[in-house]
């Protein structure tokens, strides 16, 4: 365009056919965001401008809407070519990552460190002293929830609330204007680099399964009114009505080749122009779904895990969506790693005290091979959590039994049903002194067993403190106290948040709780044999038939011999009320231990035995050992 520089706005009316019965919603009254453009300025306003349509009072048809709709809706902005590159992050190894989700604004907002201008903003994320805590837990990769720019619902701004996780996108490649001042891309990538800088990844959540145009009532503010029938999956017997697959009114069709096109693009530009590390893809199994269903060798997912731009990106998979056959945990391709919600349920089920959940835990613990081993993918496939974003935070885990959501306007009908939680004689807070510990040593034993699996940990930001909120599960809507981070559990309990650090180091430094394979019986290696075994509190190996029974007292030890050396780690698991023992001194090799941590005070360890407490995990490890 002559004469059109840097900073200009500008957006797209598109001329065309306006036949809604056909899937057509051309109308060029209204103003339309560049799916490609880098930066958005204004804020978007809901008015009756917004829709390309007015409905008929007599037969409820569509009748073209011709208000202009340009006040209402965010304008693109001409973005000039980064120029510097934005040196290659840290490449953390997959057996060394540990994810830790958080949202840019609800992680930044009460932090005491951060100038009030500076909160809730990218900016607010590179302070000095977040890296420093970040780094001080030793977390490696930090995952933000969704930065590509998004609009609040409809239902929301009605009730004067905001959309606080960001899953409801208008652009995949402009930054959330809310998150910055005047340069978003600047902002962004000033953050990146300071992230990098301190040693860690950036993970960044996509949401490339629907827009925030909606169902076919829904506003008209870019892909709709650039072509509806190829962004969109349709009904084929109603090219009126969006297909549903998300859940949110509409999906994008990953089978048509503009939208396999957009979202290469996007990532492209966000990992090598933007220093991304990684993604991690919100409903993924809409990235595989033909029309007739998923399918692992869907072009579009070959397409990401192919590309030479993004073979040094971490790909990560929510491995389902809410569209028929819409399951598929374990059934993504070899490069991707995908979020294990049968962990986190396994977990919550077994240390709440749900009966035979040994030998589940038994699997969860081990890396779930049975889940991903089946596609040749190593035990670093499974993203392993207990809580994230969507549910309880951990501290609401253990205090309430019930959602507590009214604040979202809906009921207290959103959000998930079966949290597999339990609130220990109070619904909610309590001056219990006994009903307070209970809970923060069950916290501390959900927290435990997570980095000690097999597999790649996540945590959610502020579990490592006690945040809560308030029992609500479904925060989506809360940008205010409820949603954002509570600092103040760091002074509340030290101690606690210095075991998360230990926990965490331990996992670091301790290469037998990070094997690069599934390990069945003994596995040769080119450092030694590496074996794994089940025992019971006798010390004998514990049979298949025997798990029924045995339910929640067990044993992991993963040796490795080489050179005449054996190092060992032995997980012990009591999940009943009472003090068990455990014969170590039984224990394959006959090695000499030492207590590497345990969530209770008062675990004993002699040469004969080790003796823990009810409801408690620990680690033992070895001190020097010869054969």
């Amino acid at each position: 365009l002559p004469g059109c520089g840097a900073g200009q706005r500008y957006g797209y009316r598109v001329h065309g056919q306006y036949a809604p019965k056909k899937g057509q919603r051309c109308n060029p009254s209204k103003l339309l965001v560049d799916p490609y453009a880098r930066t958005l300025s204004g804020d978007f306003h809901w008015d009756p401008a917004v829709f390309d349509y007015t409905l008929d009072a007599r037969n409820g048809s569509m009748r073209i809407n011709t208000g202009d709709s340009a006040d209402f809706v965010p304008k693109c902005v001409v973005t000039p070519a980064i120029g510097e590159e934005i040196p290659a992050g840290p490449r953390i190894p997959w057996a060394e990552t540990v994810f830790y989700e958080v949202n840019v604004r609800g992680y930044t907002m009460l932090h005491p460190a951060i100038e009030e201008a500076d909160r809730g903003r990218f900016c607010g994320m590179r302070n000095r002293q977040v890296l420093e805590y970040l780094k001080s837990l030793g977390v490696t990769s930090i995952e933000l929830l969704p930065v590509h720019a998004f609009i609040d619902e409809q239902h929301l701004a009605e009730q004067g609330l905001r959309n606080f996780w960001g899953y409801n996108t208008l652009s995949f490649f402009a930054p959330m204007p809310r998150y910055a001042g005047a340069d978003p891309v600047a902002e962004f990538r000033e953050m990146l680099r300071a992230i990098h800088d301190a040693g860690m990844e950036v993970i960044l959540d996509v949401v490339y399964n629907h827009s925030c145009e909606g169902d076919q009532f829904g506003p008209t503010l870019s892909f709709r009114g650039i072509d509806n029938l190829a962004y969109y999956r349709t009904h084929p017997d109603d090219r009126a009505v969006n297909v549903n697959d998300t859940g949110t009114g509409n999906t994008l069709d990953a089978d048509h080749s503009i939208v396999r096109r957009l979202v290469l693009d996007s990532l492209r530009y966000w990992h090598r122009d933007m220093g991304v590390d990684g993604f991690r893809f919100d409903l993924a199994t809409v990235l595989g779904r033909h029309a007739d269903g998923f399918s692992s060798t869907h072009p579009l997912l070959a397409a990401i895990g192919d590309d030479t731009d993004l073979r040094d990106a971490k790909l990560v998979a929510e491995p389902w969506d809410p569209g028929p056959g819409g399951y598929q945990v374990g059934h993504f391709p070899p490069r991707w790693a995908e979020w294990n919600d049968r962990y986190r349920d396994t977990v919550r089920k077994f240390w709440r005290g749900d009966p035979d959940t040994g030998a589940e835990l038994a699997a969860r613990l081990r890396g779930s091979a049975d889940i991903f081993e089946h596609s040749g993918r190593s035990p670093t496939a499974s993203i392993n959590f207990v809580t994230s974003h969507d549910g309880f935070t951990l501290t609401d885990v253990v205090s309430f039994e019930q959602r507590h959501n009214a604040a979202n306007g809906e009921n207290n009908r959103d959000g998930h049903r079966h949290n597999y939680s339990r609130n220990y004689g109070v619904e909610g807070f309590t001056d219990d002194a006994d009903i307070l510990a209970r809970r923060r040593q069950q916290r501390l034993n959900m927290l435990a067993t997570l980095l000690l699996s097999q597999g790649t940990p996540m945590l959610l930001g502020g579990d490592e403190f006690g945040n809560s909120q308030n029992g609500n599960n479904n925060a989506y809507a809360q940008d205010n106290e409820i949603g954002w981070i509570d600092w103040s559990g760091l002074d509340a309990d030290p101690a606690f948040n210095d075991q998360v650090k230990s926990l965490i180091d331990i996992r670091r430094n301790t290469p037998l709780l990070r094997l690069p394979q599934y390990l069945h019986g003994r596995l040769k290696t080119d450092d030694g044999d590496v074996e794994i075994h089940w025992l019971d509190p006798g010390g004998d190996e514990i049979a298949d038939e025997q798990w029924a029974q045995l339910r929640r007292k067990c044993v992991l030890l993963v040796s490795k011999s080489a050179a005449g050396r054996i190092e060992a780690a032995a997980i012990l698991i009591n999940g009943t009320a009472d003090r068990c023992s455990f014969a170590v001194s039984r224990t394959p090799d006959d090695v000499e231990w030492k207590l590497g941590f345990s969530s209770a005070d008062d675990a004993r360890l002699t040469p004969a035995d080790a003796s823990i407490p009810g409801h408690s995990i620990a680690l033992l490890l070895t001190v020097h050992a010869q054969r």
